[in-house]
């Protein structure tokens, strides 16, 4: 008798624990005040949701969070609920049915230092400010006019690294070896020195260090800071050091453009600028002007430039890397890209950008690039400004929404090849599985720049340097990575960042080909 009771008193107390364990369920599915919340992974004590994307890069990890928990999952980073969208029918409702709802940015304590106060294009919240600044930036900075008049700057410095590595080639065969070429910092080099003559005019005379503190910058801004993760904490920010850091940073970049414009205004006032404006001229006329609803004062007009040095160089240099791995990765798509654009640029002797449009494969190979590797893998977050719903869950106000644009890219839903994660440019050909889909926001599984109303206006500014530098590189030369037995074997690991850079140098053996004008 004595053992029943005991045996009916676990069972009562078991029964009390499922109890209070389904109510617990139950709130934390409804938040508690009646909402239906996304499901996700459990969750520690302060840390929250870390654990799960402990020791590997977030965009993977959510991914493979999101194959069990599903395409709306609600994770808590630090103190930070951030819901990750993984599928194409819920960014179609983040970026296109709620994109006004979710259109705003959350400022984290390093964003905020880095760009005044969310005073930037790129990180600004929703709002009067913002719109100003984005129509500048489209009709006055980033538009296809505006682009084009920049071509000779771009032909330059592609010119530039054609010559140095035509060089390496010549000098490595007058003493009988093979040239080996590390292009990752050549390529980021071209793309910065392209972008400083389209922003500022010229090089920057101080462009190791600019570089040097833009990349400090990007890193500060990943959202991994402790300031970041634990925003009601002071003595979290103090003792991590994060805004100290991201304000000598910002110091630096800042104090480097204060020179700049100092010379430009100069120049302006002396009546010697010239007919070509860079766009830190148009930029300073606008300000002259006076004609903004808000005004343009200088620090905005500092940070719009980060901005654009920003989001333009590092997408740019990083899609032409991987597009350059990838390559090397898939000899057949390699021998088909240089054979369209030898056939096509023969009679030149060189590659000319207005003639980019007739290399239809190029671009495909460009478009598979950005598909397995987008620069911003999760883009940048977004914030619900207003309640809303996504694919029938509850989006509180003030939650942070990533939308996770590298695992769309290799889901087979969506690529139904059955080979999402292989490099394959002819997917999107005449007549292949992929055949009409684009990167310009219109078709969600493919997403490197976004879509909706936070959508990056710069695309075809970054575009055309990739275009331009990947045709010269492949009209020019052969290449080839020197000791690899394997092309399947070439490293492709990723950094850890906001964009996914190449972790590995990109060392490769130019063979001249077709001779290098100049050289």
């Amino acid at each position: 008798m004595e053992d029943h009771c005991y045996l009916y008193l676990g069972l009562a107390l078991a029964l009390l624990l499922v109890v209070i364990a389904n109510k617990h369920r139950r709130a934390a599915a409804h938040g508690g005040h009646g909402l239906r919340l996304p499901p996700g992974p459990w969750q520690l004590p302060v840390i929250g949701s870390m654990h799960h994307l402990a020791g590997q890069l977030p965009h993977r990890a959510m991914r493979d969070l999101a194959r069990r928990h599903g395409p709306v999952m609600l994770l808590r980073i630090g103190e930070v609920p951030t819901l990750v969208i993984s599928s194409r029918e819920a960014a179609r409702e983040v970026m296109k049915t709620h994109d006004a709802a979710l259109a705003s940015r959350p400022l984290s304590a390093s964003v905020r230092v880095i760009t005044m106060g969310g005073r930037d294009i790129v990180f600004a919240p929703y709002g009067e400010h913002w719109r100003q600044l984005r129509k500048v930036a489209i009709t006055e900075l980033l538009s296809a006019r505006r682009v084009l008049s920049f071509r000779a700057f771009r032909e330059e410095e592609v010119g530039a690294v054609l010559r140095e590595c035509a060089a390496a080639a010549a000098a490595a065969a007058a003493g009988g070896a093979a040239a080996t070429v590390e292009m990752r910092a050549r390529l980021s080099v071209l793309v910065a020195d392209a972008t400083a003559r389209a922003v500022l005019g010229d090089r920057c005379a101080e462009r190791d260090a600019f570089l040097r503190e833009l990349d400090h910058g990007i890193e500060l801004v990943a959202g991994f800071n402790p300031a970041d993760l634990w925003p009601s904490s002071r003595l979290v920010g103090r003792l991590s050091g994060v805004v100290r850091r991201a304000e000598e940073c910002r110091d630096t970049v800042f104090g480097i453009l204060d020179g700049i414009i100092k010379e430009h205004l100069e120049m302006m006032d002396s009546g010697g600028a010239g007919e070509a404006e860079d766009l830190l001229d148009v930029l300073l006329k606008i300000q002259k002007e006076g004609s903004l609803q808000i005004p343009l004062d200088m620090d905005v007009l500092k940070a719009v430039i980060f901005d654009i040095f920003g989001a333009g160089s590092e997408t740019s240099a990083t899609t032409l890397q991987w597009a350059m791995a990838e390559l090397i990765r898939n000899p057949t798509a390699m021998r088909r890209a240089t054979a369209e654009v030898r056939a096509a640029f023969a009679s030149h002797g060189a590659v000319v950008e207005h003639a980019l449009g007739e290399l239809r494969y190029l671009h495909l190979v460009i478009r598979e690039t950005l598909r397995l590797h987008p620069p911003a893998p999760l883009l940048l977050p977004r914030e619900c400004r207003e309640p809303c719903r996504v694919l029938g869950y509850d989006v509180p106000r003030g939650a942070t929404v990533v939308v996770n644009v590298w695992a769309l890219g290799r889901d087979d839903r969506y690529w139904h090849g059955g080979d999402a994660e292989a490099f394959r440019p002819e997917r999107f050909e005449d007549g292949g599985e992929a055949a009409g889909v684009e990167f310009k926001g219109a078709d969600f599984e493919l997403l490197p720049f976004g879509a909706g109303r936070r959508m990056c206006p710069g695309m075809a500014f970054g575009l055309v340097i990739v275009e331009l530098a990947l045709a010269s590189l492949l009209f020019h030369f052969d290449w080839e990575a020197p000791g690899l037995d394997d092309p399947a074997e070439f490293d492709m690991t990723e950094a850890f960042g906001i964009t996914a850079r190449r972790k590995a140098d990109l060392l490769l053996r130019p063979i001249l080909r077709v001779p290098v004008p100049g050289v």
